[in-house]
């Protein structure tokens, strides 16, 4: 470089002083009219992305499993309705019509929206058979209906959740004749309309520290339900502040001073005219971050009577002269009995967050394969937001892990309907497992989701963001999440002491591996090895059994040292988190195999293969224990870093044909999945 010559950074210096003078105005010829430029415009991703290599229906079939031209009547019958405040986006959309609640609405306007659309339905003949029908297909019918309705509107999916599924299930299977004559036909009808008061102030988790009593008459044969003090109040309580008619009330019988254990009674709280009867204060929880479509009240009783048949008494009853009598013996089983109705709506939320996921999904992929931002070179065009490999890092695990997902959801569904007495244990665990995973990943997936979007994410109409206030909620209600995975342990550590008390094989819960060879992981892990089924399944398994072995080592060492089982069982939580997620994902993983080995050999089968791996692969790159607690080398968990970004890149061509097979109308999507530049042009929103 000539040293006389002007460096860069004076060159620029002397650039810029010329233009503050004015003096180079021959660097920049002067236009003499605004030359017209090239505008963006939306290019739909069915017209630029190939063709699907398999059949989208096809891929449905296998994710939602069961009934979907029922899903597809009620989609239709909701976006026909003007009660489900459909609407245009844009003037170029092709006349796209899009169906979503009008969360703008006050909340006194979102809980009376939620109930005109609660009448439609009634009338439409949509719960015809939820309560009065028996068999395993009516009860999948039902969560599959539920499901659509929940894609719809989170709020008026839980208001008839808890009518239904809480209330309503609750006097099907803990009450008997008695109770079915009476008010099973009148809830499937809306007659009346049902609530679930079991949560209180002082005790949500905790159902046995619940403090309202009942107590026992035997003079007058009535059930005398109060709330002893302010802690007692039930809380958060759906349907209950505006609409509620009637409740189901936990609380602790007591006979002739003995407390028997919380047992479920039916109370009339509001007369045929809406109006809350003598001695029951209701009041309202107030505004929250979301579901303010659902009317959520706190319930105070003061000494109110009801019948001695209103006991819902299919587990336990009172005589006339106050004899308590159980079918159940152990009252630990008794009170598991009595909790029975949550287990439906822990399968409910577990399948509906999936299908939330999907939502976000869709829009977010959709939005990513239309959406340009960037160019390689200066005068290059600009590159798919979905072309970029971080961007493909972002959603595509996300897409995989919902997919695997939705097998787990029909697995725990299928389950439930076709449960037996020996099968209530299983079902427990399972479903609080999977309630807890799939509804934390909902909340990762909207997150992502939400900045995938960018600023268009932020906006209402668009739902991704909104959906991350109206499901946070899923992490605790019907069970804290944290709680439940500790249920979740604590029963994989009863399982192993029983195994080695009776010195009998591991059965049930997929725990069958235990009962074989450790498995050994190679040194040297390639491309095909982690691609491999059974190399996968080998380190899912190997983690699990041995961080229940390290739990059951570390619990046993506490109660040497003289702390109580609770306590030993308490104090080892960190091996148990781990232990819940390892059982889990496993569990995942083991259900979505056993659906792939049914697909016969094709393109699906092979993208199947590619979502599997991917899951893995993520899974093992998230979690620490791998090389926590040395199941892979450093240089093994780098090689799965790797591979993650390569499979990412294999699965990006089929990302359209997965969100197409979720089977979410386009009207239940958002503007954002489709033309988003139509749908934001100057008439939109102008005033």
């Amino acid at each position: 470089m000539d040293p006389a010559s002007p460096s860069p950074v004076a060159r620029r210096a002397a650039a810029i002083a010329r233009h503050l003078a004015g003096a180079d105005t021959t660097l920049i010829p002067m236009r003499t009219s605004l030359e017209s430029s090239c505008c963006l415009s939306y290019v739909p991703p069915e017209s630029s992305e190939p063709p699907p290599v398999f059949a989208p229906s096809d891929l449905r079939r296998l994710l939602d499993g069961h009934d979907l031209p029922t899903r597809d009547c009620l989609f239709r019958a909701m976006e026909e309705s003007p009660l489900f405040c459909s609407r245009c986006a844009g003037t170029g959309t092709g006349g796209k019509v899009f169906v979503a609640p009008d969360f703008n609405e006050s909340k006194e306007g979102q809980r009376e929206a939620t109930m005109r659309r609660i009448t439609y339905l009634v009338r439409r003949g949509v719960f015809r058979g939820w309560l009065s029908e028996d068999g395993a297909e009516a009860e999948l019918r039902k969560i599959a209906l539920l499901d659509c309705i929940g894609v719809y509107d989170h709020s008026l999916a839980i208001k008839i959740g808890v009518h239904f599924f809480l209330w309503g299930s609750a006097i099907k299977f803990l009450g008997t004749k008695r109770h079915h004559d009476k008010w099973l036909l009148a809830t499937e009808n809306y007659d009346i309309k049902g609530c679930f008061a079991m949560t209180e102030l002082g005790h949500g988790s905790n159902v046995r520290g619940i403090e309202t009593i009942a107590t026992y008459d035997s003079t007058a044969r009535e059930f005398i339900i109060n709330t002893p003090c302010e802690s007692a109040q039930k809380y958060w309580i759906g349907g209950a502040a505006n609409h509620a008619t009637h409740t189901i009330v936990f609380s602790q019988l007591h006979i002739n001073r003995k407390n028997e254990g919380v047992h479920a009674f039916v109370a009339q709280i509001r007369d045929e005219d809406g109006n809350v009867l003598p001695n029951i204060h209701i009041a309202d929880c107030g505004h929250k971050i979301g579901l303010n479509g659902v009317d959520n009240g706190r319930i105070w009783f003061q000494n109110i009577r009801v019948p001695r048949e209103n006991l819902l008494n299919l587990v336990a009853d009172v005589l006339p002269d106050g004899q308590y009598v159980s079918m159940i013996d152990d009252p630990d089983q008794r009170f598991a009995a009595f909790l029975s109705p949550l287990t439906l709506g822990r399968v409910n939320i577990a399948v509906n967050s999936v299908y939330i996921s999907k939502v976000g999904l869709a829009i977010a992929v959709r939005y990513s394969l239309s959406r340009r931002a960037f160019s390689l070179t200066p005068d290059g065009p600009e590159m798919l937001l979905l072309d970029y490999p971080s961007h493909q890092r972002r959603l595509l695990p996300l897409l995989a892990k919902v997919c695997l997902m939705s097998s787990a959801g029909n697995f725990m569904k299928k389950m439930y309907v076709k449960r037996t007495p020996e099968m209530s244990k299983s079902i427990h665990i399972y479903s609080s497992a999977l309630k807890a995973t799939l509804t934390w990943q909902n909340m990762i997936t909207l997150q992502e989701c939400r900045e995938a979007c960018g600023g268009q994410g932020l906006k209402t109409e668009n739902r991704v963001g909104i959906f991350k206030a109206e499901f946070d909620v899923q992490s605790t209600f019907e069970g804290d999440n944290n709680v439940l995975m500790q249920q979740v342990s604590k029963a994989l550590y009863a399982e192993f002491l029983a195994a080695q008390k009776k010195k009998k094989a591991f059965k049930g819960l997929g725990l069958e591996h235990l009962n074989g060879p450790t498995p050994v992981i190679p040194d040297k892990l390639t491309s095909s090895i982690l691609r491999s089924s059974k190399f996968q399944m080998d380190l899912f398994c190997l983690r699990e059994r041995d961080l229940l072995k390290q739990f059951a080592e570390e619990v046993s060492l506490h109660l040497a040292r003289g702390e109580s089982r609770e306590k030993a069982l308490m104090l080892s939580y960190q091996l148990a988190e781990d232990l819940a997620r390892a059982f889990t994902e496993r569990t995942i993983l083991q259900i979505f195999l056993e659906d792939e080995m049914n697909v016969p050999s094709g393109s699906l089968k092979e993208v199947l293969g590619l979502l599997r791996s991917l899951y893995v692969m993520v899974s093992i790159d998230e979690s620490a224990s791998f090389l926590r607690y040395g199941y892979l080398s450093r240089d093994n968990v780098a090689s799965v870093r790797k591979e993650v970004l390569k499979l990412c890149g294999e699965l990006r061509p089929h990302a359209l044909a997965v969100v197409s097979s979720f089977g979410i109308p386009d009207a239940f999507l958002s503007p954002l999945a489709f033309d988003w530049i139509e749908a934001n042009v100057l008439s939109t929103g102008s005033h």
